[in-house]
């Protein structure tokens, strides 16, 4: 039993079908990439897992349970966090407050304690904030913490956001475009976060533009063409593909493939 599988996912807009019977399954410690060409359906099938959009046919099981539908709180609650192609970030709070935020679900929420500051409201603030730092030191943001998000370089700011997402413990995170906007460099200090973080046993799926991150951190890929699931295999498999190197990677995207 896979951790996360989405199963015959299918969503039409109008008269165009987004998603046809696609699916996936991710298991703990795994990357997942999912590519394709624009509006191949990426972040669709994203927004259905994370509880966004609901499908049309198909299911989303999470542990085995099916969690089809379910809001995203509750999925967070049930250990499925993502982040976003645009950055969410509270650009007047800290770094260290926006992690803090991520926290919420994991803290125990009594208006009558909060508002008398009891000891234990005081533990659990003090909890969170010391978590939210040994966050902020595993995403390389140790010595930020205190700094205003809008004083942060943008890739320090998408490492921000994935800190914010670990903070609520996930069993499963999605990423969709980490390393969009990012400059080498800070595209290489995402690529060892991912890996950092499957090696921690969370299962990660990415949606991502960049061939040379994709190809280097995934176990596997898969590709969507027009809302379907043209190949899917290990990253070697599917640059091999005709198919895929005809509908997507073209001769410039395999080039970039291969080296990887």
């Amino acid at each position: 039993m896979s951790l996360l599988e989405a199963r015959s996912i299918s969503i039409a807009f109008g008269g165009i079908r987004a998603l046809d019977s696609v699916g996936f399954a991710v298991d703990p410690g795994e990357v997942l990439a999912i590519i394709g060409p624009n509006g191949a359906g990426k972040t669709t099938l994203f927004n259905i897992v994370t509880g966004l959009y609901r499908a049309q046919a198909g299911e989303v099981r999470l542990e085995g349970r099916e969690v089809t539908g379910l809001p995203p709180h509750a999925l967070a609650a049930r250990g499925l966090a993502r982040t976003f192609q645009n950055l969410q970030i509270f650009f007047r709070m800290s770094a260290l407050e926006n992690v803090m935020v991520g926290r919420h679900l994991k803290e125990r929420r009594r208006l009558w304690a909060e508002l008398l500051g009891l000891p234990s409201v005081l533990r659990e603030n003090r909890e969170s904030r010391e978590r939210a730092r040994e966050l902020l030191a595993f995403v390389g943001l140790a010595e930020r913490a205190g700094e205003a998000a809008a004083a942060l370089p943008y890739g320090a700011l998408k490492r921000l956001e994935i800190a914010r997402a670990l903070a609520c413990e996930p069993k499963v995170l999605m990423l969709d475009e980490p390393a969009a906007g990012c400059n080498p460099v800070e595209t290489e200090e995402i690529d060892r976060l991912i890996l950092a973080i499957a090696r921690k046993g969370v299962a990660v799926v990415l949606v991502e533009h960049d061939m040379k991150l994709v190809m280097r951190i995934s176990d596997r890929v898969l590709v969507l063409e027009q809302g379907r699931v043209l190949a899917e295999g290990t990253p070697r498999e599917v640059r091999s593909d005709p198919r895929v190197i005809e509908a997507y990677l073209g001769r410039h995207g395999l080039e970039t493939a291969h080296a990887a």
